[in-house]
């Protein structure tokens, strides 16, 4: 799961903005200050960074500074400073993206989705981890010595877990990505139809691979 941290002194923006992406599957960490910033940034390993630039200890720019000698990890400013001297020393210090308010949930999520995207390593080729095997290319699984048989949707299904390993998949984020632009009619029923008979192919009483978390989506539990 992809762990974010929002760092905003408004407490009903950094609320809001941490409720839209925990929806979307993120793990997410909150701030309001430089300081407990710092002590987020030193105790868990992030994946981003988004950051107002008036704080009440200190400033963003300083931070962003801190954090690219400090952790390295990227940083997205959110701010109501929209003059161009400012978004200009915002990617100076290294920011990724430099987003102003007011501004659409929408597109930021977006953003986000594009930062991480990019940072996110090579797609999975092929997975053993001694019982299921997957050639990616090859369109080919096999649990123990038994080929497994999966519909395309299956498949499709299979490789969207597998480039996202531990990571929630929320039931909109699978909708989206299996069925957008399609013709037929889907919703979470046949969601976890699908899901039901992968699992019924590829897992056993000794093998699980997809975890139903409750209300919100399924993960991967595998290796």
């Amino acid at each position: 799961m992809q762990t974010l941290l929002i760092v905003e002194d408004d407490f009903d923006l950094n609320h809001a903005i941490c409720l839209v992406l925990e929806k979307e599957g993120y793990r997410v960490f909150s701030a309001s200050s430089v300081e407990r910033a710092k002590e987020i940034c030193r105790e868990v390993e992030l994946q981003l960074i988004i950051l107002d630039v008036n704080l009440p200890d200190g400033d963003g720019f300083s931070f962003c500074e801190w954090v690219n000698n400090e952790k390295k990890t990227p940083v997205m400013f959110l701010t109501a400073r929209d003059l161009e001297e400012d978004a200009l020393a915002g990617y100076d210090m290294g920011a990724v993206d430099y987003v102003t308010k007011p501004f659409s949930m929408k597109i930021l999520l977006k953003k986000i989705s594009i930062i991480l995207k990019h940072m996110t390593p090579a797609e999975t080729k092929e997975y053993d981890d001694g019982w299921l095997k997957v050639d990616i290319d090859g369109a080919k699984v096999f649990a123990g010595e038994e080929e497994c048989l999966l519909t395309p949707t299956e498949f499709r299904l299979l490789r969207q877990f597998l480039m996202n390993r531990k990571q929630l998949l929320t039931y909109d984020v699978l909708l989206e990505r299996l069925w957008d632009g399609g013709n037929q009619f889907v919703d979470k029923h046949a969601l976890a139809v699908n899901i039901n008979r992968l699992r019924g192919k590829i897992e056993d009483e000794e093998h699980k691979y997809i975890s139903n978390v409750y209300g919100m989506g399924y993960q991967w539990i595998g290796a």
